[in-house]
Formats: C-alpha cells, structure tokens, sequence
C-alpha cells in the first residue's frame, strides 16, 4: 500500500507557490504582486521557506495520508 499524500500535497503547493504564478511576495514594485509572471532571487528564496513550512505542517504536523493499493 502506498501513501500517496506527501506526494500529491508537495505537486499542488510547489504549482501554486511558485513566484509569479499567482502570487510573488516580495514583488518588484511592491510587496505582494499578483499573477506578473516575473521573479527574483529574494522571491525564490520567500517562496521556498513557505513551500517548506506549508508543507512540514501539512504532511508531518497534521498527517495527510492518501492509501492506495
């Protein structure tokens, strides 16, 4: 049986965090840009400490399990 949730969470988080998709925090003239489709160094790394975050929560925290098999 294979536990499929860890996978499916990290897919959505990484299509919907990724900077300037929908949201880019810091933005280039702002804070919170949406949907510009540009990015920087600064938004990368702002991205990925709330890719991780979310994603520690989600899978080891709370415990999101999907069972196939």
């Amino acid at each position: 049986m294979a536990d499929w949730g860890p996978v499916v969470i990290a897919v959505l988080l990484f299509i919907l965090l990724s900077p300037g998709l929908l949201i880019q925090v810091p933005g280039r003239t702002r804070v919170v840009e949406f949907g510009n489709m540009c990015t920087s160094g600064i938004s990368i790394l702002v991205h990925t400490i709330f890719f991780f975050g979310t994603l520690t929560i989600l899978v080891i925290a709370i415990g999101v399990h999907i069972h196939t098999g």
